[in-house]
């Protein structure tokens, strides 16, 4: 039997998902190994095969593709493991990136630490303003030559970046991404100056190739990441594959994108691997809602380390108007918009005595080693995670299934001395405030992120995923409104289910200021040839670059998308095309149509403003290779029946009522059509959901958890 195999690659622990030509899974999670994160995956993969039934190697050699969601760029970044990079730019732009944008300060920091006012500071840059160097070249606004490059000076600035410890060139001058010309030819320069063969020989890194958009701080930044990272990723990368062909697996691995698709690693920019996990995740939602018959979803994935947030509006993944942020830096990535924040079962509980004594969790994380302190390997700090140990949600002999030993002594001692003890309160008490501020300020997220796009967030159902989701999920669920929650059957890993089932897809991307619509003339954009020239040759490059990759042309389908806005306002949005192909005014007025529509939506009618006209910003082409769409198997009796309990276990959904008697389900003994009305536990060999008063689980024909408020 063949699988197809997705991995990703957590804070706290690896997650592993297996689908079958038939669509059954296997699941399977391991702790993950931040000192080599090989060690970790190759571990679980071992035991995806002894859940299958077969030998790793024997596993590994059925395995038709194994995507992975890597954070090795992202440890990268927060290790500061990068080369030494030179920045080559235009002069008088030297100190774009060390000025930012705005409140550059803040970008990528949580709020607590935003409000540090007497300790924040600026990220140290990734290149020191040493290593940037100035060229006397200039392009205008149309991308015609203003002044030429000068080779000499060229050659004579290059020469000081290797005399300065360079091992690696970023190339970003002002409007190269209307025209290319002077970057290529630095680059030209560059390699015939240190050729391959010498030892000096560096990579060159073009902003106009990683990102051809306007903005020159973003821009820049986004070369200088995927730099930075490339490396580093590509050693890492390479060793893994390395051992996974020593472990018998014979085919490419396939990286996902934060774009919301994936392809093989030796086709991947480093940059569009940041947050991918995340994007697997929600790509499995839309898959599993397509075949619920669920559009409107709001994807709710609670980790060890981090609460992800994305909406799906109309079943379809949007890349959203917003500017991604990888680490403290700004970036114009094209990727699919998730939200998060440091909530999960490793979030640490305690009293910020600077608010007056005042109960918070998170965003710090316990991660997975030490871990929450119930995992007995030298943590003392109290976490969302040894609350539901307190609470009795958690059977401390059943913990992923009995493959790790959890110790529920060292959770009540831990909340009782940090937090129970310095307020005055219970341990139950203590426990149950902790759940409860969590569960809070993941809804109060979740609903802002709906209602903020503007969308009814009533009229979303919750998809509860990751490892604490289905404990937490009537919690959260109950602030934006939500009367149904879908628990995959694969909650606890829905970043590598989606990952194993993920598409070959890719977006190319080009800023392009186009007036579509004329106010004052009431007028529309009569002459297409222009925007078809740029789209086709997008479509074009997309095409080279997939048959590179050993895909029929004629499997490969395009969607065309633009940024647009109202005359010059700020946000733009992202509209698709009608047509690939524009003939003239009636395809352009069809298409500013659509954006009024989008618009009114996102914004309210009232915030239009025809008077300034309507533009294109940027185009995108996006290819994706066509392919039958995934489904699970599904069981065909799911005649209702009420489940009986196969235990009863002390737990507390109220501390004024203290432990009660509560139901304990075994969820691999539970047919399709189960019913079991809260309170309740059920437990998986990965998870545990908890049922709450006034909602009831019942099991569908995928075995996925629909639990439903009365």
């Amino acid at each position: 039997m063949k699988f197809d195999v997705g991995i990703d690659i957590g804070g706290t622990f690896t997650d592993l998902c297996a689908i079958s030509e038939s669509g059954s899974l296997i699941t399977a999670k391991s702790p993950t190994t931040h000192y080599d994160l090989s060690v970790g995956l190759i571990r679980g993969l071992r035991e995806l095969g002894k859940r299958a039934g077969l030998s790793q190697d024997d596993f590994l050699g059925n395995v038709e593709a194994l995507r992975y969601s890597t954070t090795i760029g992202t440890n990268a970044l927060i290790e500061r493991k990068g080369p030494r990079l030179g920045l080559i730019t235009t002069a008088g732009f030297e100190d774009t990136i060390f000025i930012g944008r705005s409140r550059s300060w803040a970008d990528g920091m949580a709020l607590h630490e935003i409000r540090d006012m007497a300790t924040i500071s600026k990220p140290e840059p990734l290149v020191p303003p040493e290593m940037v160097v100035g060229l006397s070249e200039r392009m205008d606004c149309h991308g015609k030559v203003v002044r030429p490059l000068d080779p000499d000076e060229l050659r004579e600035k290059l020469q000081q970046l290797v005399d300065r410890g360079a091992q690696g060139i970023v190339v970003s001058l002002m409007w190269s991404f209307l025209n290319r010309a002077h970057e290529e030819e630095v680059r030209r320069i560059i390699e015939e100056e240190y050729p391959e063969e010498f030892l000096g020989s560096m990579p060159v890194t073009l902003a106009s190739e990683v990102s051809p958009k306007a903005g020159e701080y973003t821009r820049t930044m986004t070369a200088l990441v995927n730099a930075y990272i490339h490396g580093v990723m590509m050693q890492e990368l390479g060793d893994l594959t390395h051992n996974l062909r020593k472990a018998n697996y014979r085919r490419p691995l396939i990286l996902v994108h934060n774009t919301g698709g994936s392809k093989k690693v030796s086709r991947t920019r480093a940059v569009l691997t940041h947050n991918a996990g995340p994007v697997a995740g929600m790509y499995g939602a839309a898959l599993i809602g397509a075949q619920e018959g669920h559009r409107d979803i709001v994807f709710a994935d609670m980790g060890g380390t981090s609460f992800d947030i994305g909406v799906l509006a109309g079943g379809v993944l949007r890349a959203q108007d917003f500017i991604p942020v990888i680490d403290r830096w700004r970036t114009n990535i094209p990727a699919i918009e998730v939200k998060s924040i440091g909530a999960g079962g490793g979030s640490i509980a305690w009293i910020n005595e600077a608010m007056g004594g005042r109960l918070e969790v998170g965003p710090q994380s316990a991660g997975s080693i030490p871990g929450p302190a119930c995992y007995d390997q030298g943590g003392t700090l109290p976490t969302v995670t040894d609350a539901d140990m307190v609470l009795g949600y958690i059977n401390p002999d059943n913990y992923l299934g009995g493959q790790m030993q959890v110790d529920p002594d060292a959770a009540h001692d831990a909340i009782k001395e940090k937090i129970a003890d310095p307020l005055g309160i219970s341990v139950l008490e203590a426990a149950w405030r902790i759940r409860r501020i969590v569960d809070a300020r993941m809804g109060q997220e979740m609903f802002n992120e709906v209602a903020l796009k503007g969308h009814n967030p009533r009229k979303f159902v919750v998809f509860a995923c990751g490892g604490a989701g289905a404990a937490h999920a009537c919690g959260f669920a109950r602030h934006i409104g939500a009367t149904t929650i879908i628990v995959p059957a694969m909650s606890s890993v829905s970043g590598a289910f989606g990952a194993s089932s993920i598409e070959i897809r890719q977006v190319w991307e080009q800023s392009r200021s186009i007036r579509l619509f004329n106010f004052m003339e009431q007028s529309y954009l009569g002459d297409p040839s222009g925007l078809n020239a740029l789209v086709a040759d997008l479509t074009d490059r997309a095409t080279r670059d997939l048959k590179l990759e050993g895909f029929d042309p004629d499997r490969i389908e395009f969607t065309l998308e633009f940024d647009m806005r109202y005359g010059s306002q700020y946000h733009l949005t992202r509209v698709t095309s009608p047509v690939l192909n524009f003939g003239g005014a009636d395809d352009f007025r069809e298409l500013c149509r659509q954006f009024e529509e989008q618009y009114a939506q996102i914004y309210s009618p009232e915030a239009a403003f025809p008077s300034g006209g309507i533009a294109i910003e940027a185009v995108f082409v996006t290819t994706r290779i066509q392919q039958e769409p995934r489904r699970l198997a599904s069981v065909a009796d799911d005649s209702p029946y009420e489940a009986q309990a196969g235990a009863i276990r002390k737990a507390c959904f109220d501390p004024s009522m203290g432990m009660t008697d509560t139901p304990v389900h075994d969820w691999t003994k539970l047919r399709p059509g189960a019913t079991v009305p809260g309170p309740a536990i059920i437990e998986t060999p990965d998870t545990t959901y908890v049922i709450e008063p006034g909602w009831t689980y019942r099991m569908n024909n995928l075995r996925n958890g629909i639990i439903s408020a009365a």
